[in-house]
């Protein structure tokens, strides 16, 4: 793994060394990898067609899974490549100018574009594809309804495919790390309620925890979320007062969606976090700085000055991938804390925001079905493997050996350890790794071996797992999904409400935290603020979201 922020969160999303940490890893080894019969029109020759994706480094039709595939679906892509920090723009010019491909390999669609192109007949449904010929996304959706519902538009139809990326610390990424070694000196406990937490943070202030005879503590950091993954002060700390999706602050009762941030407990959040930054508790620079700074306080030479932070990474704050540095061993999770009137929860999120795979109106029934089995076979142990890995053992991946263990410390049934590692000039491949749908279900990965020491180099991923194990207890009975589709009628709408409430909560709670805003007197002006951006609107609109479709 990277050490840098941009690659750990690249890694986090990709899952291309993350592994999970419940369930269990037997399950899902014998799911149907033979879906690679060769295509019925083999006589007539391969199959053409042109698929869209990113341009790498090494030409794709020269990649030894490309090469794979071919061969046993007997086809031939043609390969229609932008850079991928253009995609989505020139995604947008083909689709403008009619001038698109039959496939969409890595189209990164949001649910408005599955609706808008489907409404508009350029994508094709692919229920009957599926229902077909591609019995992996089949049997997932079954295994996993949650998936089904994902995928399903609000007219029924699937019109593309997701990666099925089951990140087991992504789910509960809302945390909170403390700096253990500060807690024994000031003879204190990892707390347990928001009390003891200030209990904390003041002893950390006022006793000199790093013994340099220097007021120079940073009690509790954090960073904007846009800049470190949950580092905003109150994605952890407002759960112990009402519950925080740290993103559209929508609450799911008895199937209802309403609104936190104009609640009562979100005043009371609020209230407390004025506190603690009134006492100087909070880093006045926890909401302007970046990752970079972060990672500059807590790996500075000399005297430790950060006692905790809010971040789902505490590699954000301190390196645990190398041997030689051991300041990260002292720092420990803290679980949910119960605030005065018993709230105690963990933030969650579970859904599916992006779609890579689609299939247009430019494709023949040759060219559908044999695209549907490619992307079929990536669901299919087998071939998750060679897609994400590379398409041949011991390059990307091994057979397990049998001292090896996965997340649970179970018999782990494949390894990267022991890989030779590549010359770091060479550009591997090998695999389609980042692109295209595929299984990375928490099932799939816990099939991989990890280290089994939390504090190792090679254990980091184990110690994430360990953390998300004292959050996953606090789980809403409800979650609202992370990615519906939006009604299209409401997409206009949504887009604009989503981003102007957004906008107001984060900017007054920052007021009210740091006291610009009086809490008390201006309270009752905030929550008025809401009818002027019609939140009425905004709820009913999250609400049509998550109902079936008649």
């Amino acid at each position: 793994m990277k050490k840098t922020f941009f690659s750990m969160l690249a890694l986090v999303l990709s899952v291309t060394l993350v592994l999970s940490a419940c369930g269990n890893s037997n399950e899902g080894n014998n799911t149907t990898a033979n879906t690679g019969d060769k295509n019925t029109t083999e006589e007539a020759g391969p199959v053409s067609m042109t698929f869209f994706a990113p341009q790498g480094k090494a030409p794709l039709e020269d990649n030894s899974y490309t090469k794979h595939v071919e061969e046993k679906f007997n086809v031939k892509i043609k390969w229609d490549l932008a850079p991928a920090d253009a995609l989505t723009d020139r995604r947008q010019l083909l689709l403008a100018s009619g001038d698109y491909p039959e496939v969409f390999l890595e189209g990164k669609f949001s649910h408005t574009d599955l609706l808008t192109y489907g409404k508009q007949g350029v994508f094709l449904p692919l229920n009957d594809l599926i229902d077909q010929y591609a019995p992996n996304i089949k049997a997932m959706m079954e295994k996993k309804p949650y998936f089904k519902d994902a995928i399903t538009a609000t007219d029924g139809n699937i019109y593309a495919l997701p990666r099925l990326n089951e990140c087991y610390h992504c789910t509960f990424s809302q945390k909170f790390w403390i700096n253990q070694e500060w807690l024994d000196k000031v003879g204190l406990a990892v707390p347990t309620t928001t009390d003891e937490l200030y209990a904390v943070l003041k002893a950390f202030k006022e006793k000199d925890p790093n013994g340099n005879g220097k007021a120079d503590e940073i009690p509790l950091t954090g960073a904007p979320n846009k800049n470190v993954w949950n580092g905003n002060i109150d994605a952890y700390l407002m759960n112990s007062f009402i519950y925080n999706d740290n993103g559209k602050y929508l609450t799911l009762n008895d199937g209802k969606v309403d609104f936190a941030a104009n609640k009562e407990g979100w005043k009371q959040g609020l209230i407390y976090m004025n506190k603690l930054y009134k006492d100087g508790l909070i880093d006045p620079a926890a909401f302007t700085q970046n990752d970079q700074a972060i990672g500059q306080l807590g790996n500075r030479e000399g005297d430790e000055i950060v006692g905790s932070i809010s971040t789902a990474l505490v590699s954000y704050l301190v390196n645990p991938y190398d041997e030689k540095l051991t300041r990260h061993k002292h720092w420990v999770i803290v679980p949910p804390l119960k605030g005065p009137d018993g709230v105690q929860l963990a933030g969650a999120s579970q859904g599916i925001s992006e779609f890579q795979f689609a299939l247009t109106n430019k494709a023949s029934e040759a060219q559908q079905i044999a695209a549907i089995k490619m992307m079929d076979y990536a669901f299919s142990e087998e071939g998750a493997i060679k897609s994400e890995y590379g398409s041949e053992e011991g390059i990307g991946w091994k057979t397990a050996e049998a001292d090896e263990k996965n997340i649970d410390g179970q018999a782990a049934k494949y390894s990267f350890k022991g890989i030779p590692v590549a010359d770091p000039d060479a550009i591997r491949n090998d695999s389609w790794s980042l692109m295209g749908p595929k299984d990375l279900t928490k099932e799939f990965r816990d099939l991989f071996a990890v280290g089994q020491d939390p504090l190792a180099p090679d254990g980091y991923e184990t110690r994430l797992a360990q953390a998300t194990n004292a959050f996953a207890p606090y789980s809403p009975k409800e979650i609202y999904p992370s990615g519906v589709f939006i009604r299209p009628e409401d997409t206009d709408a949504a887009s604009q409400l989503t981003t102007s409430i957004q906008d107001y909560v984060t900017t007054n709670m920052a007021q009210f935290i740091i006291g610009s805003k009086d809490i008390q007197k201006d309270w009752d002006a905030y929550v008025k603020g809401f009818d002027g951006l019609n939140l009425a609107k905004y709820i009913e609109i999250y609400g049509n979201a998550i109902k079936k479709a008649e």
